[in-house]
């Protein structure tokens, strides 16, 4: 349960094209929001070049007596640059995203009334963002720690297309003078027939309240494996975590009453649902079977 979104069955096969999908279907501000959104692809590009400059960075030769000890110590220090460069990208790209959300359409500034704080439109924000930032999460952890071509260059699309879309959602919440996190429980937008919410307890956590979301262990395992085990198992908990956000971006595109909020909900749906796919045809491939989801 990723910034223009890319729209369509499958990610591109090439980093160097990477697009975002603006949550405006129509507008006056389409020249600062194509401002912004270059801004953001160059800042993602930029990203990926850097992780892989890093990734690939030569240690040079060891010394008689102590090659192993200094190449352990080099690609040790590779993983850390990556990580920091990863870190880079992430506030380089969050800054874009807000900056790209507040010129994107303005939702809710043509009229004084913002949405209400308990409304589909702020909770939709302030959830899927906290679902959001750990599929990035996940997303850095295989970039950093994987070797798969074809997983990599999904989990980059994830990673970028998701921290844009972050800055849109936390960028509409500052307009709307609303709290960037929910006050009351996470998931209590969702409501069911009845009118409770889908998160059950006010006091639950995140990981507890909101489908498809892994847990502190499961996230603790995928930063220990490495190889083909890391493979399987980063798909089968980001497939799971993108069946939890098809589930939440469904409710806001059809209850959320802001056009633009409906708009980015509808994108994030059939994104996520075009990478569900594709991650099934992946865990096929390596012989693996996704976890179960329980919504």
């Amino acid at each position: 349960m990723t910034e223009r979104i890319p729209e369509g069955d499958e990610s591109s096969a090439e980093t160097g094209s990477r697009r975002t999908t603006d949550p405006e279907s129509t507008g006056s501000a389409a020249v600062g929001e194509s401002d912004a959104q270059a801004g953001v692809g160059a800042a993602a590009a930029a990203a990926g070049t850097e992780s892989v400059g890093a990734g690939a960075e030569d240690t040079g030769p060891a010394e008689t007596g102590q090659a192993g000890e200094d190449t352990g110590e080099s690609a040790s220090s590779t993983n850390w640059v990556r990580v920091l460069v990863a870190s880079a990208a992430v506030l380089t790209l969050l800054l874009l995203g807000a900056a790209a959300g507040m010129l994107i359409g303005l939702p809710g500034s043509g009229n004084s009334a913002a949405p209400p704080e308990n409304s589909v439109d702020v909770g939709f924000a302030q959830d899927m963002t906290v679902h959001h930032r750990q599929a990035t999460t996940m997303a850095t952890l295989y970039r950093v720690n994987g070797e798969d071509i074809g997983i990599d260059t999904l989990a980059f699309d994830i990673d970028t297309n998701q921290r844009t879309q972050i800055g849109w959602m936390q960028g509409w919440l500052n307009l709307w003078d609303r709290p960037l996190t929910p006050t009351e429980g996470y998931m209590a937008w969702m409501r069911d027939d009845a009118g409770h919410g889908h998160g059950g307890d006010a006091g639950a956590s995140a990981e507890q309240a909101m489908p498809g979301m892994a847990s502190p262990d499961e996230l603790e395992r995928l930063r220990s494996l490495r190889g083909a085990e890391l493979d399987v198992y980063f798909l089968q908990l980001m497939l799971r975590h993108h069946e939890g956000g098809v589930e939440m971006a469904a409710y806001a595109a059809e209850r959320a009453a802001i056009p633009q909020v409906r708009n980015l909900a509808s994108n994030i749906l059939n994104h996520q649902t075009a990478e569900t796919q594709k991650m099934v045809g992946m865990l096929a491939e390596l012989g693996a079977e996704p976890l179960p989801f329980e919504g």
